[in-house]
């Protein structure tokens, strides 16, 4: 009765799952970061 040592996961960590949790922090920080790129590029053709 030998053990062996390769472990393998259940299943495999699908990215889409590992983004989700963190959602509430993204999309504020992106949506931010897209408003001021948006006023910058209207102010400066102004």
């Amino acid at each position: 009765m030998s053990t062996h040592a390769t472990h393998t996961p259940a299943h495999e960590v699908d990215t889409v799952e590992a983004i989700v949790p963190m959602m509430p922090l993204v999309l504020p920080l992106v949506g931010g970061v897209l408003m001021f790129l948006l006023a910058f590029i209207a102010v400066s053709m102004a």
